[in-house]
């Protein structure tokens, strides 16, 4: 295995680099696309890091939260904008890797790699997340949920960077959490849940459901998300949303889980979500 490598200091340069070297792969991390490459599953001609690009690797806050693709998950992880206005999404990096990834991967990485699997999607779903792409014809914004397109497989074109992650705040009073359960520490999780409920009073107004590791992409549970909107949570809605979570997913049997305990372990890490941030308001 042989490949160029390079470093741009612009994000110009890199889009350049790109058109230039067909086949090539912009790196951040690497934390993923060097496990593919050791593998052989990919062996791209050159290798375009995106490390030194100081757009890419800030944090920037205000009407919005702008995560540059580039900032590794600790540093998101700890940002006193991201803890505060999105605990699903810290407690999501938190579960991922261990400390010495989260310290050299990204978000950016996390979702161009589509994993079925991905930690961060989740909570991204829920929070209604979009990612900003550029080429060399300027920028575009895409949802998260239309980012992602199956296993391995994005909305981006050759040669467009992932430049940033983008997250409205959400209403006031709103709460949010994200569960997982892997086989072993640092493993990828076999099956993920995330949940953000809006209130009023006792009665729930809105409430978005996310699941990972069980579809080819993570997805929302909208029927079940239906179901439970207008309620005062309770053991009895959380056992319904249970039984609906789990027809609304389609597992696989792969050697981390078969596909029957992925769907039952969904609808527990769902009827958990709605107990727990039930309990929140009680």
């Amino acid at each position: 295995m042989g490949y160029g490598y390079h470093r741009p200091s612009t994000l110009e340069e890199a889009l350049r680099l790109a058109g230039d070297i067909s086949g090539s792969r912009y790196v951040a991390g690497g934390t993923d696309l060097f496990v593919q490459m050791k593998k052989g599953s990919h062996d791209p001609p050159a290798l375009i890091s995106l490390r030194g690009l100081n757009e890419l690797g800030r944090i920037e806050t205000g009407r919005r939260v702008r995560i540059g693709s580039a900032v590794p998950l600790s540093e998101v992880q700890t940002h006193p904008a991201v803890a505060n206005r999105f605990p699903a999404l810290v407690g999501s990096i938190a579960t991922l890797g261990s400390r010495q990834i989260r310290n050299v991967a990204t978000m950016g990485g996390n979702l161009c790699n589509a994993s079925p699997a991905a930690d961060t999607a989740p909570p991204l779903l829920i929070y209604g997340a979009s990612v900003e792409l550029r080429d060399a014809g300027g920028v575009r914004e895409v949802s998260v949920v239309d980012f992602l397109h199956g296993p391995g497989q994005t909305a981006l074109r050759p040669g467009e960077i992932l430049i940033a992650i983008l997250l409205d705040p959400p209403a006031e009073g709103t709460r949010s959490v994200f569960l997982r359960k892997g086989r072993v520490a640092m493993d990828l999780p076999i099956a993920s849940v995330a949940a953000l409920v809006e209130w009023d009073g006792a009665v729930c107004t809105s409430v978005r459901l996310a699941a990972g590791a069980v579809a080819p992409v993570p997805l929302r549970l909208e029927r079940t998300e239906e179901m439970v909107e207008g309620t005062t949570l309770g053991s009895e809605i959380g056992r319904q949303a249970r039984e609906l979570a789990e027809s609304e997913i389609s597992p696989i049997t792969d050697l981390r889980s078969t596909e029957d305990y992925r769907r039952h372990l969904t609808g527990v890490l769902v009827e958990r979500a709605i107990a727990h941030l039930a309990s929140e308001v009680a």
